[in-house]
């Protein structure tokens, strides 16, 4: 595994935009310490203080960076025996409770040390681990295997910010589920009052490697580090908060290689792609309300034009341009298989690592991305306006979807995503836009029939499909007529796409 370096500088885009540029380098010379590293990351801290929700995001960031981890919660080990457990179980005067907490514990570590064995790179170890006697048993522990250990804390001591996470956090969690929430939350405090009575923060005389990260990263304390890849996984957590945000995803409204079937390049939007652009305000205002976001575009026209009618901040990444297809740019499906047969089919028997000639894979897309999603842990509430290969690869990273699947996930056009992280899982809710597009979507070892495919839904729909004249970079309907009349003319194609069976719309959609 090669350690990634990145430079960032800005400059301003000709429309005004702010131009985010982010240089990509490798340090080779740290490939053997990741490959040989085996780190047990050992959480620690009070309750509702972002633990799980810290771990989860490590474990999710180094998976999508094709590093093996795994968490290992004891609390799910102790739910086994003990499913719903009140505050009195937590008591340290409790020799049975402290018993079951103990056992659960030793099951998670003997698990965890076993994964190791089997080839486990990065263990996180999800508990409190309040007390100076619990780390040591778990290094000594660590340490007869010969496997690193890296003590993350999360402190908080601004009560406002404990009561939000405990109401926003606590209240779902499997110990309370059906419960309640009002009692639900008096019972965790006086759990969290148990835990007072014992905890000791870490401290330099434990001579331990530890991060501690003390009022959500407002302040930070590193100690001892000793290579490439624990700095790695600090520096990430140093870019977390735990407090509560949402991220929207969109891709960039229908362009005209879409219609034409074509891949890469940087084409115009079509004209219900202007049409999405100009309903897109409305889709997003009913999930985003009065919250302040900030809104982020690759440097392409077409998402370009696809977010000019938001009204947020705005800035343009290089990072987030499509996946580059090399030779294949500008070409469709059927032109890629007709000119590189052999080329088509490898990218279907190994699409995550499949490198274009003189182009990128989707492994290269997460390099490039690795900067944007520090971004995106450290800031508020998001929206992103990209393309298809970028926005799989981002909801891949959220959504924890393993890497063989996720070049073969379908986004679909004229969609906004909501993604909200949480402790145990992250929310998604889909909003669709009642403008037909055409499906991108080319499952794998089909036939390249995306193009003619496409080309007929379109046809079918009755949707005109040349781009109006632009001026600036976006639409240029002469008046406010014209423009009503453009989506009208979408909204009533997508009336005719349904009644012939095109699939182009739905309700919203929420999973967990």
């Amino acid at each position: 595994m090669i350690g990634h370096i990145f430079w960032m500088d800005s400059s301003e885009g000709e429309n005004g935009d702010e131009l985010l540029h982010v240089t990509y380098g490798t340090n080779a010379h740290d490939e053997t310490q990741v490959d040989d590293s085996q780190i047990c990351v050992v959480m620690v801290g009070l309750p509702a203080r972002g633990k799980s929700l810290i771990a989860q995001k490590i474990v999710r960031y180094l998976k999508w960076l094709s590093i093996n981890a795994k968490s290992f919660n004891v609390g799910s080990y102790r739910r086994a025996d003990t499913p719903q457990p009140n505050a009195e179980f937590f008591n340290t005067g409790n020799t049975e409770g402290e018993r079951m907490r103990r056992a659960a514990a030793e099951a998670a570590v003997s698990d965890m040390l076993k994964w190791f064995g089997e080839g486990g790179h990065v263990a996180i170890l999800d508990a409190t681990n309040s007390t100076k006697a619990r780390r040591t048993w778990i290094k000594g522990q660590c340490d007869a295997k010969g496997y690193e250990c890296l003590f993350v804390e999360s402190r908080c001591d601004d009560p406002d910010l404990v009561l939000s996470n405990v109401l926003s956090v606590k209240t779902s969690s499997p110990d309370y589920v059906g419960q309640d929430p009002e009692d639900a939350v008096k019972d965790f405090m006086a759990r969290i009052r148990n835990y007072e009575k014992v905890y000791q923060s870490i401290g330099d005389e434990e001579q331990v490697t530890f991060v501690k990260l003390i009022n959500v990263g407002s302040q930070v304390v590193i100690n001892a580090v000793q290579n490439y890849l624990q700095t790695r996984i600090i520096y990430f957590t140093m870019n977390l908060h735990i407090t509560p945000r949402s991220i929207w995803l969109s891709r960039h409204g229908e362009s005209q290689y879409n219609v034409e079937g074509k891949i890469g390049g940087d084409a115009d939007l079509s004209v219900r792609g202007y049409a999405y652009a100009q309903a897109l305000p409305e889709l997003v205002a009913k999930s985003v309300g009065d919250a302040e976001i900030t809104l982020w575009t690759s440097t392409m026209k077409r998402t370009i034009q696809t977010a000019h009618h938001l009204k947020y901040p705005k800035k343009q990444w290089k990072a987030l341009d499509e996946l580059d297809a090399g030779v294949c740019d500008g070409l469709t499906y059927e032109e890629i298989e007709e000119k590189y047969p052999v080329d088509f089919r490898a990218r279907d028997d190994d699409k995550y690592n499949y490198r274009y000639h003189g182009g990128e894979s989707y492994r290269d897309v997460v390099t490039r991305l690795e900067p944007i999603i520090m971004e995106m842990e450290r800031g508020e509430n998001i929206m992103v306006v990209t393309h298809q290969a970028v926005l799989r690869c981002i909801y891949a990273y959220f959504m924890n979807v393993p890497q063989d699947q996720s070049p073969w996930m379908e986004i679909p056009l004229h969609t906004v995503i909501k993604l909200t992280p949480r402790a145990y899982g992250t929310q998604e809710e889909r909003f669709k836009a009642d403008i037909p597009a055409v499906s991108t979507f080319r499952a794998k070892y089909a036939s390249a029939n995306m193009g003619a495919g496409s080309e007929e839904a379109t046809e079918n729909s009755g949707a005109p499909t040349e781009a109006p004249a632009q001026v600036d970079g976006v639409a240029d309907a002469a008046t406010t007529e014209a423009k009503d009349a453009i989506i009208a003319s979408a909204v009533a194609a997508n009336d005719v796409a349904k009644e012939r069976g095109i699939e182009v719309n739905g309700d919203m959609l929420v999973t967990e």
